[in-house]
């Protein structure tokens, strides 16, 4: 036998004697979320229905047992056996008997509507802040006289890389000089 209690709006507690164990599986249910967990206690066989209190922080379960009686106490989704009986003031919460155990417990939830696909971002312009620049595709850094590339760097540097027109030595796009003929590239 399966009792079962809703503690608050979305929120189950079910509780049930398997042999000497005593199973508590707390469940919760929002929108478009389920989550439950179960714990599982060596309590003995109870003798009696379990009863279900409210506190001002949480809820506290008692059992019946041959050798007297077991309280735990529920608060958000952590259980704890205490050490007595609670000295608090509680609110009596009315359990619902099943013969079914709360292998799903929740009823399960109406499938979602398809979200509307998801427009492409346009491609990030290249950036420039004094003399750092940034662009994509390929991915492509520089600050001063030091630069990093990503991707495909056969494309990266057949983009980028300059000859001289006289002796075809590789040069840089800053230099006004090929350094191996002198020859002049830019003219000032």
């Amino acid at each position: 036998m399966t009792y079962a209690c809703e503690i608050s709006t979305g929120q189950w507690i079910y509780l049930e004697n398997v042999g000497n164990d005593t199973v508590i599986t707390l469940a919760a249910r929002t929108v478009g979320q389920q989550q439950q967990s179960t714990s599982r206690w060596q309590s003995g066989a109870w003798i009696q229905e379990p009863a279900l209190f409210q506190t001002g922080i949480g809820v506290i379960i008692r059992l019946t047992i041959a050798t007297g009686e077991q309280y735990f106490q529920v608060q958000g989704s952590q259980i704890a056996l205490m050490a007595g009986a609670p000295s608090i003031e509680m609110r009596s919460l009315p359990l619902q008997s099943s013969p079914d155990s709360p292998q799903s417990p929740l009823p399960p939830i109406a499938p979602m509507t398809p979200m509307m696909p998801m427009t492409p971002m346009s491609p990030m312009p290249p950036m420039q802040m004094g003399n750092m620049e940034m662009s994509l595709n390929p991915m492509h850094m520089r600050m001063g006289d030091m630069a990093m590339s990503l991707g495909d760097p056969a494309q990266a540097t057949s983009a980028k890389r300059q000859f001289c027109s006289q002796c075809g030595q590789p040069v840089t796009p800053e230099d006004r000089f090929c350094s191996h003929c002198g020859h002049q590239l830019q003219s000032s």
